[in-house]
């Protein structure tokens, strides 16, 4: 054999383990395929920042909240008033409110307060007073109950169109360092879709213990959706996964032995807790500063009816299948005039969806879809034409698993209400 031909030799012993190699190796994964989902939250482009001028903490806020939200510059509403004072006089807050409401683009939905004080208007919170205008029908004097919040409960995917309300809440310090850390939380939480655990506690005060008669119900409709643990005890320690804490206490010990999740949202049922600076009770800022995204609290006496405080059940519920923690926390009170609300209002742990490929298969997973009836549909290019592929039925807060059927394309959507007849039909149990 020539030298020309073992080369020759040597060539084709290469060519044919080069060819060897290719053939076991696996065929490359197709591209995760790109999914739109209907706008079922409120989102940067819904909500107005309100700013007090005379307050260089609130300017420094709403600077900084803007930029990290993406909120439009024309959302920011400049404010002026006496800043330090725990309560604002009905007199005065009507002279803001209407400088707010003339100023409010048509398409805000929603505000965000940039300040710690005020957070009471005469006997209201100062989150409803912008949200639904001051009225002392949504005040008490005693143990009486007041007027209900049409946003309660509600479906609506735009608040202030569709029930006159713009849920309000307050983005406290009371530093800018405080804030700051807050709003990063939220922001961190995004589409997270977070495995933390919800804590049920049900304490020895039999007085403030009233919303644990509802965790049982809560349990039974979303302990599939997510972890949820029911205690009877004082306080819970040494927790490194917390999403959901709610209480009732006049103080709750041990806060910052637990880890919260971004996005986390805890409360504890008692008069004043809403007395953000001057409470004789644990304030709702204690919250916050242990680490939770939101929280709520009382800011005169509302006596112990559950109606006045978050209901634990419609604040998972919502929370779990998408809403931002602003619709989530408002959708869940009933009575709301006395309660003051606080965090980061767009934090959306539970948004965005997850796509994986199993076995060669790709799977669609999301918890960002409300209960109901949906279409999933199909095409080549963003810009259609799309084309039916399933419908299926979301019964309940649990998150939906869909198995895109091949051949698998590039774009899909996700439309509510019944799909054409040729789609594939499929109901989510």
């Amino acid at each position: 054999m020539t030298l020309n031909s073992l080369g020759s030799a040597s060539s084709w012993l290469w060519s044919g383990l080069l060819l060897g190699l290719c053939l076991s190796a696996k065929a490359p994964v197709q591209a995760a395929p790109v999914v739109l989902l209907p706008k079922q939250a409120l989102a940067a482009e819904d909500i107005a920042i309100i700013v007090n001028r005379r307050d260089p903490i609130s300017v420094a806020v709403g600077r900084y909240y803007r930029r990290a939200r993406g909120v439009p510059t024309d959302h920011v509403i400049e404010v002026s008033f006496r800043a330090g004072s725990s309560e604002i006089a009905a007199s005065e807050f009507e002279s803001v409110y209407a400088r707010v409401q003339s100023q409010t683009p048509e398409e805000v939905q929603a505000y965000a307060l940039t300040w710690t004080q005020p957070y009471r208007v005469d006997c209201m919170s100062i989150t409803t007073a912008f949200a639904l205008g001051f009225d002392e029908d949504y005040c008490a004097s005693g143990c009486r109950l007041t007027k209900a919040s049409p946003y309660f409960a509600s479906k609506s995917r735009r608040p202030f169109a569709a029930d006159g309300i713009r849920p309000t809440m307050m983005i406290p310090g009371p530093t800018f360092e405080a804030a700051q850390a807050l709003i990063d939380r939220g922001v961190a939480a995004d589409n997270t879709r977070p495995s933390g655990t919800a804590y049920l506690v049900s304490t020895s005060d039999k007085a403030r213990n009233v919303r644990a008669q509802g965790y049982a119900e809560t349990i039974r409709e979303l302990g599939e959706a997510l972890r949820i643990r029911r205690l009877s005890a004082d306080f819970i320690q040494g927790k490194s996964d917390v999403l959901f804490y709610f209480t009732g206490a006049v103080e709750v010990p041990r806060l910052t032995t637990n880890g919260f999740r971004p996005g986390a949202i805890a409360d504890h049922l008692t008069s004043t807790g809403g007395k953000l600076t001057d409470s004789h009770q644990m304030s709702s800022l204690r919250w916050l500063d242990a680490g939770a995204t939101g929280s709520y609290g009382t800011v005169t006496e509302p006596c112990n009816f559950v109606a006045k405080f978050p209901d634990v059940r419609a604040v998972i519920r919502a929370y779990v299948t998408g809403s931002t923690l602003l619709e989530a926390y408002w959708q869940s009170v009933l009575m709301p005039g006395q309660g003051v609300f606080v965090g980061e209002p767009l934090a959306r742990p539970y948004g965005g969806y997850l796509m994986s490929n199993r076995g060669g298969q790709w799977v669609l997973s999301t918890y960002a879809l409300k209960p109901g009836a949906y279409r999933l549909e199909g095409a080549s290019s963003p810009l259609g034409p799309y084309k039916s592929v399933m419908t299926f039925v979301k019964p309940s807060a649990q998150r939906v698993e869909l198995r895109l059927p091949l051949p698998v394309l590039k774009y899909y959507r996700i439309l509510e209400g019944p799909a054409p007849a040729q789609g594939r039909d499929l109901t989510l149990n």
